[in-house]
């Protein structure tokens, strides 16, 4: 297997990488780095614990399209061929071809995961008819082509609701407080979220999960109520702001506090003059 491993600025320049959080970059640059010959990386959740990342990172890195993982727990880097071009005398083929195969290389040299649709239709096809065939030498199944169209609306109905789906799970697993789920799934069938804004959800959670305020579960929002208020668009307070972010009580909490440490500082610094002059 190769040692050395490349970057494409094309890549990690685009807007769409440089807005992710720094710990989905970094996780990106170390499975890029450990990945084999052909992009696949067999044990991302290691390098994840290994580099501290969180498990929102990898989402962030497959909703953006960074990534494309499989039911195995493999990754693979979706733009690798662009990144790397690899000697055939160095090359070595990834040991997962079974998911290798799933995969095509589209016009852009990205790996893509082709989306199939097979359609089964009992009448004979007729290419380029002669406008002398007279009407009643065509056979068709009216029945049969409406019916088609059913299954396939049903298809796209079903397939829309999974997305949905897949998406309030990747949400719910990233949101901190698992409470009032029946709600919250309400709430996400209203909204319905595309994957760019599910995305924008996940970036802030992230930065949500860092601050004092969601420390203590007693503040986090119930999962409704932050869908329902769009919170994902709030300010994320600074630290120095984390009292007045604070319930009323616990802000007068919290200030009763500073003020007593600011009294009994004062009173150190009197004693200590005090004893100076002794």
């Amino acid at each position: 297997m190769a040692e050395k491993r490349m970057f494409a600025k094309s890549i990690i320049d685009s807007d769409d990488f440089i807005d992710m959080p720094v710990t989905s970059r970094l996780l990106y640059y170390d499975l890029s780095m450990r990945a084999d010959d052909d992009g696949f990386v067999n044990a991302p959740k290691k390098i994840m614990r290994f580099i501290g990342a969180s498990q929102d990172d990898l989402k962030v890195l497959a909703s953006k399209g960074f990534i494309i993982p499989f039911e195995s727990g493999i990754v693979v880097i979706k733009h690798w061929r662009i990144h790397n071009y690899i000697r055939k005398d160095m090359y070595h083929e990834t040991k997962y071809k079974a998911e290798k195969s799933l995969l095509e290389v589209d016009e852009n040299n990205e790996y893509v995961l082709p989306v199939t649709t097979s359609l089964q239709v009992r009448n004979e096809v007729v290419t380029n008819p002669s406008t002398q065939i007279r009407l009643d030498k065509i056979s068709i199944d009216k029945t049969s082509i409406d019916k088609d169209r059913e299954d396939k609306t049903s298809i796209d109905k079903n397939t829309i609701v999974r997305e949905s789906e897949r998406r309030f799970d990747v949400f719910w697993d990233a949101y901190p407080r698992k409470a009032s789920k029946k709600d919250a799934k309400k709430s996400w069938n209203r909204i319905n979220p595309s994957d760019e804004l599910l995305e924008v959800m996940l970036g802030a959670i992230n930065e949500w999960k860092r601050t004092e305020q969601w420390s203590d579960e007693r503040y986090i929002p119930l999962p409704s109520t932050w869908l329902n208020q769009e919170r994902w668009n709030d300010e994320v307070p600074k630290k120095k702001d984390h009292i007045n972010n604070l319930p009323r009580r616990e802000q007068e909490r919290a200030n009763a506090l500073s003020d007593l440490e600011r009294r009994y500082r004062e009173a150190l610094a009197r004693e200590e003059q005090e004893n100076e002059k002794n």
